[in-house]
Formats: C-alpha cells, sequence, structure tokens
C-alpha cells in the first residue's frame, strides 16, 4: 500500500469515529458535555430524585439554549437506583464504562453515595454536589468530590438548637432509618446533644424504603419522648406521623432536609401541621431572590420544590466551573476551577477551596402549616 493509500484510510477511519473519539477526556466532544447522574426516581425516595434531575435538566435547558458552554451543550444522561444502592453502583458501572461520561452529578443519598463514591474515585470521575448532608463526602477532602449542600452536623445543630431554646425541650428521642444515612444524621445529633450536656432519650429503628413503622412508634411511645427526630424518606414520616396520631402519641416531629418536603407535604396532608424541617437552599417561592426569579422562568410550577432547585444550584454550579475551565477543558482543570470557585448565583453563596469542598452552610428552618413550609427563626 502506497503512503497516498494509507493516510486516505487513515482519514476514512477519523471521519467514522464517534464525535468524541478525538478529545482529550471522555463525556467530551467538540460540541456535548456529558454529565451522569443516578438517583431515586422510583420508590419512597423519588420525589427527590426527581426533583434534583428536573432543576438540573431545567438548566442545562437555559444553558443549551444560549449556545452551550464554549460552544458545547450540556447532556444530561439520567437514571433510577430507587434509592438502593446495589442498583447505585450498577448504573454508575454503565455510566462510566459505557457513556464514558465527564463527571457525575446530583445522586441522592448517603448509603447510595457510598456505593458510587469508590467506583468514581477508582475512575478518576468528578463526584459532585449529591443530595446528602454525611460527613464521608467532607472530611478528609478528596480531589473532585465536592458538595454544595450543608452537612448533617450543621442541620441537626440547628435544629437541636431551637428546640432546647426555644421550647425547652430536653427528652430527644430518634426515629432512624437502619443504615449509613441514619448513623450519619445520628452522630450530628450526638454530637450536638453532647454540646448541651444531653443524650439521646430513646431510638427506634425502620428499614430503608419500608413504610411498616407501626413496631418503632409504639417502642417510641412506651419513652413519651418530647421530641422525635426522624431520619429517613418523606413517605416513611408521613406513615410515622399518622400512626402516631392513631394511636394518642402527641410529640413534635423534627427532620433534616433529606425528607423531601414538598414530597412529605403531599403524603402526609394537614397531619403535617406543626413539623419541623431544615433546609439547606432558599426557599423555592422567595422570589426576592434574582436566583429563585430565574428558577421560576425555567422550572414549571409542578415540578417546583427545595430538591430542585437544589438541582438547579447544582447545574448552576457545574456550569461556571466548566465556563472557568476554558475552551479546552480537562477534568484537572475543572477541579482546580471548582477549587477556585467563589460565587454568588443571585442571594445564594457557593464558595470552594483546595482545603474545602463544601460550598455552603447555609441551613434554614421551616415549619409545616396548612400545606406549605413557612420560614421561621424560632419554634415558639
Amino acid at each position: 500500500m502506497t503512503l497516498r493509500q494509507l493516510l486516505h484510510c487513515f482519514a476514512v477511519t477519523y471521519l467514522l469515529l464517534p464525535s468524541w473519539a478525538g478529545a482529550a477526556e471522555p463525556g467530551l466532544s467538540a460540541d456535548e458535555v456529558r454529565v451522569g447522574m443516578v438517583n431515586a426516581q422510583t420508590g419512597p425516595a423519588a420525589a427527590l430524585g426527581l426533583g434534583m434531575r428536573n432543576g438540573a435538566q431545567a438548566y442545562f435547558t437555559r444553558i443549551n439554549a444560549e449556545g452551550g458552554i464554549h460552544g458545547r451543550r450540556i447532556s444530561l444522561i439520567s437514571q433510577d437506583d430507587g434509592y438502593e444502592p446495589t442498583r447505585t453502583a450498577e448504573q454508575t458501572r454503565a455510566l462510566l464504562k459505557t457513556q464514558q461520561v465527564f463527571a457525575l452529578l446530583g445522586y441522592v443519598g448517603t448509603p447510595t453515595s457510598r456505593a458510587a463514591l469508590p467506583l468514581a474515585l477508582r475512575a478518576q470521575v468528578p463526584y459532585l454536589f449529591p443530595f446528602t448532608g454525611a460527613e464521608f463526602l467532607r472530611t478528609p477532602v478528596k480531589s473532585g468530590v465536592f458538595t454544595i449542600r450543608a452537612s448533617y452536623i450543621e442541620e441537626t445543630e440547628k435544629l437541636v438548637e431551637r428546640v432546647t431554646e426555644d421550647v425547652g425541650v430536653s427528652k430527644i428521642a430518634i426515629l432512624m432509618q437502619d443504615d449509613s444515612f441514619g448513623e450519619s444524621v445520628k452522630g450530628g445529633l450526638n454530637g450536638a446533644l453532647l454540646k448541651r450536656g444531653l443524650k439521646l432519650h430513646a431510638q427506634a429503628r425502620i428499614q430503608r424504603n419500608s413504610l411498616d413503622v407501626r413496631a418503632a412508634i409504639d417502642a417510641l411511645q412506651r419513652t413519651q419522648p418530647e421530641a422525635v427526630f426522624f431520619v429517613g424518606t418523606y413517605k416513611q414520616l408521613a406513615a410515622a406521623i399518622k400512626q402516631s396520631k392513631a394511636t394518642g402519641f402527641n410529640t413534635r416531629f423534627l427532620s433534616v432536609s433529606f425528607i423531601g418536603t414538598e414530597g412529605f407535604i403531599e403524603e402526609v396532608g394537614n397531619d403535617g401541621n406543626g413539623v419541623y424541617i431544615t433546609q439547606v437552599v432558599p426557599s423555592p417561592h422567595d422570589t426576592r431572590r434574582a436566583l429563585v426569579q430565574t428558577y421560576q422562568a425555567d422550572v414549571a410550577a409542578a415540578e417546583r420544590g427545595h430538591a430542585s432547585l437544589e438541582g438547579y444550584i447544582g447545574a448552576a454550579v457545574f456550569a461556571q466551573a466548566l465556563h472557568d475551565t476554558g475552551r479546552e477543558p480537562t477534568r484537572e482543570r475543572f477541579i482546580e476551577a471548582l477549587e477556585h470557585l467563589d460565587t454568588d448565583l443571585g442571594g445564594f453563596k457557593v464558595t470552594f477551596s483546595r482545603s474545602r469542598h463544601q460550598g455552603s452552610s447555609a441551613v434554614f428552618l421551616t415549619r409545616i402549616e396548612n400545606g406549605k413550609a413557612l420560614a421561621v427563626e424560632s419554634m415558639r
């Protein structure tokens, strides 16, 4: 074969290759960036995964309509794990192997993140902005692992501070999911109680994705706590409250943001009045913030909520870091851009550094009343 013929073969072969084959990094082409997401889109935590997906997709749709980032559109490839870690790992492997995504974004849950993180670290793929406040994602700092939301330690501190100082409660029990999520929040709760010379009054456990809460409620009722700190999903909390009311167990229920506020309100109805929930993003209805104005313009009313706003924020931060990386992005440059990111998205600040990969410590307190999450400063 002559040199001319050989060069012709190379040229034909190159034209037949996928568009990203010549890219410096997997998941990148001249006109596309692929981002992978695996989270709960069915089952008792579905509202969380759907919210994260819808919010992120809404922001990426906006960016793509404006020409993308340096001419590249952002493609979100989303898969459902039903909030089961084995499925999380399976779907993540597929995204890394067959889709060759540039980054993983917006996972939901502590046990699911525990399943996905080793795969991301092994593949050296950024693991970004999961919907969990678990400490193992924050300490020690890991290259390529970034969170935005406040930690469970910060959320539990806020709740314990308010319930002890505002209403003088000291007998605090925990009703927890029997897995790493439950243990993570329990650790934060124990720390907050210890600071005040208190300890857990009682505890009961429920299984992940199970709505069988009767035995746990009966066990707690026998101890008569003044407040119950709930750690689980919105369907489980709704079931626990309805069971409590049915048996005459009157106590305060408190929860961190993972509960999924809008899903909980829809599930529990008026039985949810008086429940306190911490949030790690502003109210999705607070249009005094420019961020929320833009969010509402991009997200359909039926899809608005704290989870979709969190997904929207995560997508906005991803897009800004990708822009800051420049026209020839690599994962290494992208991580460096994130470590120097300091931005105000319009009433919500996100700041990273090399020594701190958690972008926000903001915690907001809400109380459920008549189907709405009302922003409050105290529990009085």
